[in-house]
């Protein structure tokens, strides 16, 4: 069972983090160890390829932590290798249309939803081919989570979040700002209405709405306005603010 994709069915909020940096085998654990349900290896803007997002996978076996990856293109085919290699999840940026949200979901489905490829006693059913319930067990488990980041996507918004077999549709916040010409002014009213719109959209269509917010504070707002696949910032961005808070606060105890 995907706990990541059961928890949104059932209109709860999910939380996880989108790791670009800290490949390490136990970042997956440490992610669960501190509450987290989920986390995505990025293969986009992260330093992961295919080998080392089979080892991350792997690593979290035995947590109950939901291991996703962010491939880097959509037409970086078969975008479903990544689900061979164990994930349970593909996150894919850059979907501007229906029809490549269509293809998306087809990609990462087997028949008859779609037209993944078969190969089974690998590492994502641990070696251990199963039976004929096995594909239809596999699509529904699969989460499928699409990033809409250009004023295009905006334009077909609610063409891509109403295609069957999408699970969240992510607000690419910087990519968006630069696509409308108002670069990472996450307080210009254009950018707000967008994300208005995504939730609208989603609520109508009854998948998730996902974002990367980089506090507390702005997570706890999105929240009440209607996200709920959460990622808490990123490795990176935590990492430096947990030393800079840590530094900061060794500083002013020296100077009391």
């Amino acid at each position: 069972m995907n706990t990541f994709k059961e928890k949104l069915s059932q209109g709860e909020v999910v939380y996880g983090q989108m790791v670009l940096e800290l490949f390490t085998p136990g970042i997956g654990p440490m992610l669960a160890a501190a509450g987290m349900e989920f986390v995505i290896y990025d293969m986009e803007h992260g330093r992961c390829d295919i080998a080392l997002a089979s080892e991350m996978i792997a690593s979290c076996r035995g947590s109950d932590i939901v291991p996703m990856v962010r491939v880097p293109d959509l037409n970086l085919n078969p975008i479903s290798r990544v689900l061979d290699l164990g994930a349970r999840g593909v996150m894919v940026p850059r979907v501007e249309t229906r029809a490549q949200a269509e293809d998306i979901v087809a990609q990462l489905k087997y028949a008859p939803e779609g037209r993944r490829g078969v190969a089974l006693g690998i590492a994502h059913d641990l070696y251990r081919a199963g039976d004929a319930s096995f594909f239809s067990q596999a699509n529904h488990d699969t989460a499928v989570i699409v990033i809409v980041e250009t004023v295009k996507a905006f334009e077909n918004l609610d063409d891509i979040v109403s295609v069957p077999g999408i699970d969240v549709a992510w607000m690419g916040h910087y990519d968006l700002t630069v696509s409308m010409g108002i670069p990472a002014q996450f307080d210009h009213p254009r950018f707000l209405s967008a994300m208005d719109a995504l939730v609208t959209a989603c609520r109508r269509h009854g998948i998730a709405p996902g974002f990367l917010p980089p506090t507390p504070a702005s997570a706890a707002h999105w929240i009440r306005k209607g996200f709920r696949a959460i990622s808490l910032g990123s490795d990176i961005g935590v990492l430096l603010s947990g030393v800079r808070n840590f530094h900061r606060g060794v500083l002013a105890g020296i100077e009391e």
